[in-house]
């Protein structure tokens, strides 16, 4: 990197200015950065396992706060992947002790989506729709943070998204939400949700 411009790092010591928030899993093989092709410096990035968005979560909403009102990000993406071992985990209702009360949140998606989940043809596919359904919620989450709502009455530009990684293929999906403004919510939450359902 310093061969093609020697003052890249010196450049990104005295300051950042992202234009994303990356809102992902903590597994291992989902690098952010390299996933979307940016550079140091080009994108903020929260994880934690299973790209949950809660409420009572101080560790994300600073990081969403810091993200909106002093970086300015522009697009907070929020990314599952498939086969996600904390979705699974929710799904089979596995216990493996204090992460349970963490994936409990996810347990609450399967729960509020169980009909469609059920009408899976095979455990693998449920747990597909399950990874989807979960990106869209938690990104739904972030549009009802107070921090977001804010963003948008004063006017800021700001777009939440909702995609998916595949770790057989290495394709990220768009889940096909954007959401620009609070009165876009829930069109847009409605839209996505059906889409996966109907595919899955």
């Amino acid at each position: 990197m310093t061969e093609a411009d020697p003052s890249f790092f010196e450049r990104l010591a005295k300051q950042q200015a992202p234009e994303y928030l990356w809102i992902g899993c903590a597994d291992s093989r989902v690098p952010s950065t390299q996933l979307v092709n940016l550079l140091p410096g080009e994108m903020f990035v929260h994880r934690n396992v299973a790209n949950v968005v809660v409420h009572s979560d101080l560790n994300c909403l600073s990081v969403l706060h810091y993200a909106v009102e002093v970086l300015k990000v522009r697009h907070i993406i929020v990314c599952g992947h498939y086969g996600c071992g904390g979705v699974q985990a929710a799904l089979q209702n596995l216990s493996f002790g204090l992460i349970d009360n963490w994936l409990r949140h996810v347990q609450d998606v399967h729960h509020k989506h169980h009909a469609a989940i059920e009408r899976c043809a095979s455990p693998e596919q449920q747990l597909d729709l399950l990874c989807e359904l979960n990106a869209i919620e938690q990104a739904t989450n972030i549009c009802q943070t107070t921090i977001v709502q804010r963003a948008w009455e004063r006017g800021q530009d700001l777009t939440i998204h909702a995609w998916i990684y595949g770790l057989k293929d290495g394709i990220l999906h768009d889940l096909d939400m954007r959401v620009a403004s609070r009165g876009a919510l829930d069109a847009q939450y409605g839209r996505a949700v059906r889409r996966v359902c109907e595919r899955g």
